[in-house]
């Protein structure tokens, strides 16, 4: 009774699949896609397992739904399940769909760039904007975005090479924010670089890092702007010495302040190492999604250094 109700739109890595659920698991509807049915042709091995699940979903008011095969492409397919267009570019992580339909996407592309390795390739990465019909308008690059910015320094902490950034997290900023800092107005882009340890707001304009934060987090995922003008984010790894601790924390962007965190219990211990999210509900709670162990959960707010209160685990 303390859990705020409503539908859940769920992934996971048992099929190329997107269901919605009610509160007790009851499937509602079902979006389903394979890979080889979008691109018979792809050269990517049948037993590759980014082919075999969508990493992200995003479903629109009329029963659309927008799909991530990770590093493979996005497709998106009617309320129906069928296919009304895709993208083969490697999309990966995360999307977001702005209110005109436009779709923000992380996308990369494997190359070697002398100036960080004459000899090895890199990942690197874009922002790609298409418009509700699939088609490419924009691609800023990541890596040159920060490399023309005050914030270039933070690239004495990225790999040599292989994979560089591992962007796991875009934001489309509404504004809201901007009274505080004009980094965050309206149209501005919040990503997460989970090898940099680092959140940073993108100018898709200019194009550059207005805006980058280092904190108590490492490897984190899933930082967002929440209605008091804090930040939500998933700490992977939270914890000392090793321990295998996560955290999810909210805090305020511009005094790191940590208002309120949840670290699980030695009777339920949470950790995610390389996944997960964090979204703040209606009426206050927190649904967070520990993916590494399949595990969803919704936390009632409490003052930090009080344990959360579960609400409600599925």
């Amino acid at each position: 009774e303390r859990a705020h109700d409503g539908y859940n739109l769920v992934v996971s890595g048992h099929g190329p699949e997107a269901v919605l659920t009610t509160m007790m698991g009851e499937v509602l509807h079902r979006w389903r896609y394979g890979f080889r049915d979008v691109w018979p042709d792809s050269r990517a091995r049948e037993d590759r397992l980014d082919a075999q699940f969508w990493r992200r979903a995003h479903v629109f008011e009329n029963g659309d739904l927008l799909a991530i095969f990770d590093w493979l492409g996005m497709v998106r397919l009617d309320k129906d399940s069928n296919l009304l267009w895709s993208y083969p570019g490697s999309s990966h992580h995360d999307l977001f769909v702005a209110a005109d339909g436009t779709v923000y996407v992380l996308d990369m592309e494997a190359v070697i760039i002398p100036r960080i390795d004459p000899r090895r390739h890199v990942l690197e990465e874009f922002i790609t904007i298409l418009t509700p019909d699939g088609e490419v308008t924009k691609r800023v690059s990541l890596l040159e975005a920060f490399e023309r910015s005050p914030y270039a320094m933070l690239l004495e902490r990225m790999p040599e090479a292989g994979d560089i950034f591992h962007t796991n997290t875009i934001e489309v900023l509404d504004g809201s924010l901007e009274g505080v800092s004009p980094a965050f107005r309206a149209g501005n882009v919040l990503v997460s670089v989970r090898e940099l340890d680092t959140i940073a707001v993108v100018d898709l304009e200019e194009e550059t890092i207005a805006w980058a934060l280092m904190g108590r987090w490492k490897a984190q995922h899933q930082p967002t702007v929440i209605e008091n003008g804090h930040m939500l984010l998933f700490n992977n790894r939270a914890g000392e010495a090793g321990d295998d601790i996560s955290e999810v924390i909210e805090f305020d962007p511009f005094t790191q302040e940590v208002v309120w965190s949840y670290r699980g219990s030695p009777d339920t211990p949470f950790f995610s190492a390389t996944c997960g999210s964090n979204q703040r509900l209606a009426n206050g709670n927190t649904l967070i999604t520990e993916s590494d162990n399949g595990r969803a959960l919704r936390c009632r707010a409490a003052p930090v250094g009080l344990p959360s209160r579960l609400a409600r685990t599925h």
